[in-house]
């Protein structure tokens, strides 16, 4: 887990994205960032070993636990990341506006590093909007550039369902 990618397509004279190192905390805490790049997306970032792992999740995520959602593994970044709000600016990796949309912490049901490398994570999210049990499968292979995972509710008192 290294931040040589996400250092190395940005040009920080130019966007105010945070430069960032690793970091380990006591609680492990995630974000959901909103993402209005050039296609629309949410952005699920969950600390890990001292950086962000990160996937883009196109359609967002759903609390419908018959909805799985599609989330492709994208560069780890800097715990700092978590609290970055604000513009991109245009010409720049992942130019455009960026929200906070979501906040909290969360735990892992057993070992996150080994379920992350098996590619299929139990977890809780104690978050102001997303609360309780979700789940994340890898669905192509570990070598692939950005491998696919699937991102799913699990149902507990906290799923609903889609209309």
């Amino acid at each position: 887990m290294s931040l040589a990618t996400y250092h190395h397509k940005r040009d920080f004279k130019k966007t105010s994205e945070p430069v960032g190192k690793k970091s380990i905390k006591a609680k492990a805490i995630y974000v959901i960032q909103k993402h209005a790049a050039s296609h629309l997306h949410y952005d699920l970032r969950l600390e890990m070993n001292g950086v962000l792992k990160s996937w883009a999740v196109p359609k967002g995520p759903s609390r419908d636990p018959h909805v799985k959602r599609l989330a492709i593994e994208v560069e780890d970044h800097p715990i700092a990341y978590a609290k970055f709000h604000g513009t991109i600016p245009k010409g720049e990796y992942g130019a455009g506006k960026v929200t906070i949309w979501d906040k909290g912490t969360w735990k892992s049901e057993n070992s996150a590093k080994k379920a992350y490398q098996r590619g299929n994570m139990t977890f809780d999210l104690f978050g102001k909007k997303l609360k309780g049990r979700w789940k994340l499968i890898r669905i192509r292979i570990k070598s692939a550039k950005n491998p696919s995972w699937l991102l799913i509710k699990i149902k507990d008192r906290y799923a609903t369902k889609t209309h």
